[in-house]
Formats: structure tokens, sequence, C-alpha cells
């Protein structure tokens, strides 16, 4: 069961670096209690209306479960019909819930959402020209030339003009709770991960990222 866990929080963690910058961990906190979830059936849920992005965060964390040795499902799987971002009595999720044997969770929620209005530079340089690493007459240039402009050469090559971009940028609050649901219900939450993705470019390679970031934390 150790070797389990061990898997469980670090499978996957020397791939960070590849990880896109755009998502990073706020906080995190792990109970004392976060090794209970080694043996449990557990059910992974994304809490939104974008169908796409739910499967893609779901399939994420569950595969990195599995990969690490942990029983995962994805909700989408057992309950597409019910969307996991409106409000369903708590005694119906219940029911299901434990009419398929599940006694863990690992739920996904977003917490908050802004845009805000990002000024880029670029340019401002020379381009395309040659280097000086050819020996020193090829670089300076004849006598009139460098006499008559010693700080400008033919070889610095093209001038880029300086311009800027505004964008809107989209910054998104996660916050992924995993809950023993074995346990009372004042003790079942083992574990509160934030976590901040701005400007997702691909619903699947931010999802892997995602989860791998979020596991990273709690270790």
């Amino acid at each position: 069961m150790k070797k389990t866990l061990y898997n469980f929080l670090l499978f996957g963690f020397v791939l960070l670096v590849s990880c896109c910058s755009s998502v990073k961990v706020l906080d995190s906190w792990k109970g004392e209690n976060l090794s209970t979830m080694t043996d449990k059936n557990i059910l992974v849920i994304a809490r939104t209306d974008n169908q796409q992005a739910r499967i893609a965060i779901e399939e994420a964390m569950a595969n990195d479960l599995r990969k690490a040795g942990l029983k995962a499902t994805e909700s989408y799987l057992k309950f597409n019909s019910i969307n996991p971002n409106k409000k369903v009595d708590p005694g119906t999720v219940q029911a299901l819930i434990e009419k398929e044997g599940f006694n863990g969770v690992v739920m996904n929620v977003l917490k908050d959402y802004n845009e805000s209005m990002v000024t880029e530079e670029s340019g401002g340089y020379y381009a395309g020209g040659t280097t000086y690493y050819g020996g020193y007459p090829g670089y300076y240039g004849g006598f009139y030339g460098y006499y008559h402009n010693p700080y400008s050469y033919s070889t610095y090559g093209n001038y880029v003009p300086s311009s800027s971009t505004t964008k809107i940028s989209k910054s998104y609050i996660l916050e992924t709770l995993i809950y023993n649901l074995d346990e009372p219900e004042g003790k079942q939450l083992v574990s509160v991960v934030t976590t901040q993705i701005i400007d997702p470019s691909s619903v699947t390679m931010t999802a892997k990222d995602y989860s791998k970031l979020v596991f990273n934390s709690l270790k």
C-alpha cells in the first residue's frame, strides 16, 4: 500500500518541465488522512457546463490515478445524463454514487473567472545580420564606413520596428477537492488544491498539465 501511495503522489512529476507555463498551483493543503485514498474506488468529477472541458479534465486526472495504481472512473462515463454544474438533490447524488460503489471523489470546481487587457511589446531590434565571429574585418567593414558611423554597420541586418499588441487575457481559478466518503461527514475532505490557468490554448494539453500539477502539489 505504501508503494501504491508513493506512486500516486509522484507519478509523472518528472515530466513537469514540459508543463504549460500558463498553469500554476496557487495553494495546496493535504490532511494526514490522504493515505486513506490508496484503496478507494474514486469518481473524478469536473463541474462545468463545457462538456469538452469536463471530459478532458476528468480523463486526464483519472488516467493519472489509474497509471499510479489507483481505481478511478470519469463521471461522464457513469453519469453523462447529469449536468455536474447544476444543483442536484444531495440525496440523489449520494444514492447514485453508492449504487456504483464509489467511496472516494476527486472534484474539480471553477471558482473564479476574469478577463483583463494585456499589452505586449515586440520589435525594436536588428534582425538577419551577420556576426563578427568570422573575423574582425568582416564585422567592422571599411574605414570610411566605420568613421562615418561607428555604431551602425550594415552587418546589423534589417531593423524591426517596435510595435505593441493588446489582447484579452483570460484567467481561470479552479479548486480540486479530494474526499474519502468512508469517513464521517466532517472528516471526508482530505485535500484541497487551488490552481490558476491563464489563456489555455488547448483543452486537452492544459488538462494534462493541470492534473500533473495538482498531484505534484500533494507530494
